[in-house]
């Protein structure tokens, strides 16, 4: 069946830790959905005149809505498709902790090991262009000797992390918590499987955690829902031809007295941070919605999560 304004676009690449991590949530969920690769590096044109700059992946696209972020990705399939739910007991708060761990300190853990491995030239992404797009993605050196002599340091950090995760199977649940893979499953698992895809030599400590390897294979055993392919040229059309459906809300608790109407920046607060300027539609605790146009888009509503981003008056 064609795309369409409502369908789930996914801007991604294959080998995109934080794009298999939505593509499990399509798993769990059984959701159809667009795959529209994008280039591993810069430049890539289609996505940032979705986006009005923001270059991370993977981004979930809905017509004239751009979600921009894992966080508010899921948030939104959840809100869209709330049953089978991501919440699978007390971690409808707490649950997005989690994410917060795996995604800063296992993910830059996992990061040191895998492209220390560089250096050995045993990394399929070991090559210059990458390297210098890293750089400027980080906005530091992407110095792989260092990342080769932190990595037996890291290697310790990540058992340690895992470990943990080892212990909580231990009661017999064939999940992180309870007898289905929710939010938390998805969020350990693309770590192990950045690893396992490009530097499966890292995880050589896994022979002594039978519990997280069992646990490992059912959550790759959920599949990715449906998927189909879509071309790049062919997601822009959608966003042009299509509206928002984002509503105008004010926030009556936003602590820094934004409104809709004002012209807002948004922009990272770790790396990859490319402001992106536009006018507040909506806003919350957990979510800032600014909209902005594009000649190759039309007019399109860029959403992003509040946490672990920075939103400043223009």
């Amino acid at each position: 069946m064609p795309a369409n304004a409502h369908s789930i676009i996914l801007h991604q690449y294959d080998v995109s830790p934080f794009s298999e991590k939505v593509r499990v949530i399509f798993g769990i969920k059984g959701i159809e959905w667009y795959a529209c690769d994008e280039p591993v590096i810069m430049p890539k044109p289609e996505l940032t005149a979705l986006t009005g700059g923001y270059r991370k992946i993977p981004v979930m696209q809905i017509g004239a809505d751009i979600y921009c972020d894992t966080q508010i990705i899921i948030r939104e399939l959840e809100r869209r498709y709330p049953s089978p739910s991501i919440y699978v007991g007390a971690d409808k708060g707490f649950g997005w902790g989690l994410t917060v761990w795996t995604d800063r300190s296992i993910f830059q853990a996992a990061v040191a090991i895998i492209f220390g491995g560089m250096a050995d030239g045993d990394n399929e992404l070991a090559n210059e262009a990458f390297r210098k797009d890293r750089e400027a993605l980080t906005g530091r050196p992407f110095d792989t000797k260092a990342m080769q002599q932190a990595a037996p340091l890291m290697a310790d950090q990540i058992r340690a992390q895992l470990d943990w995760a080892e212990h909580q199977l231990s009661g017999g649940d064939e999940f992180l918590l309870g007898d289905r893979a929710g939010l938390a499953d998805a969020s350990l698992y693309y770590n192990i499987a950045f690893m396992r895809w490009v530097y499966p030599k890292g995880l050589t400590f896994f022979d002594h955690m039978p519990r997280l390897a069992a646990w490992e294979k059912r959550v790759r055993d959920l599949g990715h829902g449906t998927r189909h392919e879509m071309s790049r040229a062919e997601a822009l059309n959608i966003a042009k031809a299509a509206t928002s459906t984002e509503e105008v809300r004010a926030d009556p608790a936003e602590p820094n007295k934004l409104k809709p109407g004002m012209r807002v920046t948004v922009m990272a607060d770790d790396y990859g941070r490319d402001p992106i300027t536009g006018e507040l539609v909506s806003s919350s605790a957990q979510h800032i919605a600014i909209k902005r146009s594009d000649d190759r888009v039309g007019e399109v509503v860029v959403h992003f999560p509040r946490a672990g981003f920075f939103v400043m008056p223009s």
